[in-house]
């Protein structure tokens, strides 16, 4: 009989969940070429030229460094910032592909070769 069978239906099971976050990129990718509705769903604003643009998604903990890349990102290429949130630690980029490249290839290095983060390869579809 496990611990919740235990329990009386008086009883209540509080289970508490902690986030015990370690200093990784978990995701860098890139979106080339998408669909202008990804935009709007998203809620981003769109480039003019839709064939020479991309967005960019990372997720980064502890969640707080989020604006430290969103700067990197920012300082390394054109890109714009999309969305930062420092609570979730999630960054999104637009611009054209190779801006968006470039600035992901800098907020990675930076993380792994300064901040002695672990962090995963950049994928792109």
């Amino acid at each position: 009989m496990g611990f919740a069978d235990r329990l009386t239906t008086e009883e209540k099971l509080r289970i508490v969940q902690e986030l015990v976050p370690g200093k990784q990129i978990t995701i860098a990718h890139i979106i080339a070429n998408p669909d202008p509705i990804l935009y709007e769903k998203l809620g981003l604003n769109p480039a003019l030229d839709y064939s020479k643009s991309a967005i960019g998604v990372v997720t980064i903990s502890p969640a707080e460094t989020a604006i430290i890349i969103a700067d990197i990102a920012m300082k390394a290429a054109g890109v714009e910032i999309g969305f930062v949130d420092r609570f979730a630690g999630t960054l999104i980029v637009t611009g054209t592909v190779s801006e968006t490249e470039a600035a992901l290839n800098a907020l990675v290095d930076y993380s792994r070769d300064k901040l002695g983060f672990t962090v995963c390869d950049i994928t792109k579809t």
